[in-house]
């Protein structure tokens, strides 16, 4: 292990300061696990922002009503580096160390599927904003709901019926052409669901090709899709490596829409890195920030206001759902208890979020919610429609 890896390993906790107000009300812990360093820091960066956003609104209401007592919500976050042993020995420490009573993220799956076991083991809540992987929330024996791990975001499942519906309806593509990563979690889940999704509805997959991680030169995977001829390409990968492959795919001469998931959801660092390359694009998102509604609204004000910067991405506006759903909990748990919040977030069946209405159904900890179709177009993500659970 590097000397920066042995290091992160030490102050871990220490690496940000706790939110909140000083005074006289006792601390609930919460642990925070984010993708701080590392190739994914763009999503840790959001992650730490709109919690620490949060945790300064609560305490400027006053504090969490618990049990009747008033308490003060303390962020310890953890850096995880975007790397699974690293994400599960901060859960370890923030759980034994820390004594947190519950834990927010880690948000890429790569991640949050080991320290969701680890969660399990451990019997500490633990809500993912970001990990859309099935196996984070369900148990790979049983294939049941895991009892203590539950998610802000829509499932790989749900999104990749709605990639494959947008591609075959809007798209009106009957040939597709795939690239992914298939040592990574949710993006090999992605390919796998989009693919089986659109032949289901009279699609064909012509081109189904893989890459590694760390690669950079794609020249010889779009050369062969290009032949392929499809009207569509799905590049599920996360916004590092699709910012590579966008201006790739374009010198190879494809100029069939492209299409990605969730995983773009950076998207101001996506653009700053594809440019021009990326117009065009469409994508799978949790939220649209120019939703008319109050409960975004004011989170996209506070947000810009406190950080006077672009638009709050998914990641953002995921982490605030999350510790908005803890906080509801912890106000029903009655105290401040691992066993409490656990059974009290069982309880949820509905949640008005910056993200929409997420609902929790027949015992699942996967909410049900809409997920929003956008397009790049002059450098700006812009809403094309959303795609209901109703309307499968």
């Amino acid at each position: 292990m590097s000397t920066k890896s042995l290091l992160a390993l030490a102050v871990g906790a220490l690496l940000i300061p706790a939110c909140g107000k000083k005074g006289d009300l006792p601390e609930i812990k919460v642990g925070v696990i984010a993708e701080l360093s590392g190739d994914l820091a763009g999503i840790g960066e959001s992650c730490k922002k709109a919690a620490e956003l949060k945790a300064a609104e609560i305490d400027d209401k006053g504090g969490i009503d618990v049990g009747g007592t008033k308490y003060r919500l303390r962020l310890i976050m953890d850096d995880s580096q975007g790397k699974p042993d690293l994400a599960v020995a901060a859960a370890q420490r923030l759980v034994s160390q820390d004594e947190v009573v519950a834990l927010v993220g880690p948000n890429a799956s790569l991640c949050a599927v080991p320290v969701a076991d680890e969660a399990e083991r451990l019997k500490v809540p633990m809500i993912t904003p970001w990990s859309t992987a099935p196996k984070t929330t369900l148990d790979a024996t049983s294939g049941q709901p895991k009892q203590w791990v539950f998610r802000a975001c829509f499932t790989d499942a749900w999104q990749g019926q709605v990639l494959a519906k947008f591609a075959d309806g809007y798209i009106r593509a009957k040939k597709a052409a795939v690239l992914y990563d298939p040592d990574s979690e949710a993006p090999k889940i992605q390919a796998e669901l989009f693919k089986k999704d659109f032949e289901k509805s009279g699609g064909q997959v012509v081109a189904y090709e893989t890459f590694k991680s760390g690669e950079t030169d794609f020249k010889a995977a779009f050369e062969r899709i290009k032949k392929a001829g499809p009207d569509v390409v799905f590049l599920p990968g996360y916004y590092i490596d699709v910012a590579r492959q966008l201006p790739q795919a374009r010198k190879a001469g494809l100029t069939v829409p492209f299409l990605g998931s969730d995983n773009w959801g950076v998207t101001e660092l996506l653009l700053k890195a594809a440019g021009p390359d990326a117009e065009g694009a469409f994508y799978c998102a949790h939220y649209h920030p120019t939703a008319r509604n109050e409960i975004t609204g004011t989170f996209v004000a506070s947000y810009k206001k406190r950080y006077a910067e672009a638009t709050p991405d998914d990641i953002a506006a995921l982490t605030d759902d999350s510790l908005g759903l803890l906080v509801k909990a912890l106000g029903e748990a009655g105290k401040p208890d691992r066993q409490a919040v656990r059974d009290s977030l069982a309880k949820i069946t509905e949640y008005d979020g910056v993200t929409g209405k997420l609902r929790f159904t027949g015992g699942s900890h996967d909410p049900v919610k809409s997920a929003g179709m956008m397009k790049i177009e002059k450098g700006k993500p812009l809403f094309v429609t959303n795609i209901d659970p109703e309307s499968k």
